[in-house]
């Protein structure tokens, strides 16, 4: 039987996983010397929290696939689709194809795959006559939802706990984090 505990939850070094020593704070990537001890201890804690998101992120993902039955990119997809169905939007395959970074053939594939297993639905584009648009099933929006859905949107109570500038720094952070992250700032990861 698997524990409901969160990987790691008691593992000093995933618990820990951006502290380090005074001197080798955040390791030797980047000059932290301008930082007072206290400023590094507080990122170090800071970054921790993150990963423990992110580690209390994955069984949630994980659990919701395999009630569905789907793989990632097939979850992927049906969350782009749920929140146009919420913004009341027309997905046509190629919004698709954007939105999953994958070519045309491939997303006709996720489709074909989705619209065989009751996920999916094509229509005539409303205002096109010549496309199509994808719309998420009843039966799958309202599956989604119930599942990780709902467990999902209890994020929004640690977000209420906050104060509005509160909420801006953490807006602030995490956007500049997104940022810092971007590909565009990875010179390795577009080399052949």
């Amino acid at each position: 039987m698997e524990s409901s505990e969160a990987p790691g939850a008691h593992d000093p070094i995933t618990e820990n996983m951006y502290t380090g020593s005074e001197h080798s704070f955040p390791g030797d990537l980047i000059d932290s010397s301008d930082l007072s001890s206290t400023d590094r201890e507080q990122i170090a804690r800071l970054m921790n929290s993150l990963a423990r998101l992110r580690e209390a992120e994955r069984p949630l993902s994980d659990a919701s696939r395999k009630f569905m039955k789907l793989s990632e990119p097939d979850m992927r997809a049906l969350h782009y689709l749920i929140a146009a169905k919420r913004q009341n939007a027309v997905v046509t395959p190629k919004m698709l194809s954007i939105h999953m970074a994958m070519s045309a053939a491939s997303v006709t594939k996720l489709i074909n795959r989705l619209e065989r297993e009751g996920h999916v639905i094509r229509k005539l584009h409303p205002s096109d006559r010549r496309a199509y648009a994808i719309e998420v099933t009843e039966q799958t929006a309202r599956s989604a939802r119930e599942t990780v859905g709902r467990a999902q949107a209890r994020r929004i109570y640690a977000a209420a706990q906050l104060s509005s500038s509160e909420r801006d720094a953490v807006i602030r952070f995490l956007d500049g984090m997104t940022d810092e992250l971007s590909l565009r700032n990875a010179d390795w990861a577009t080399q052949t």
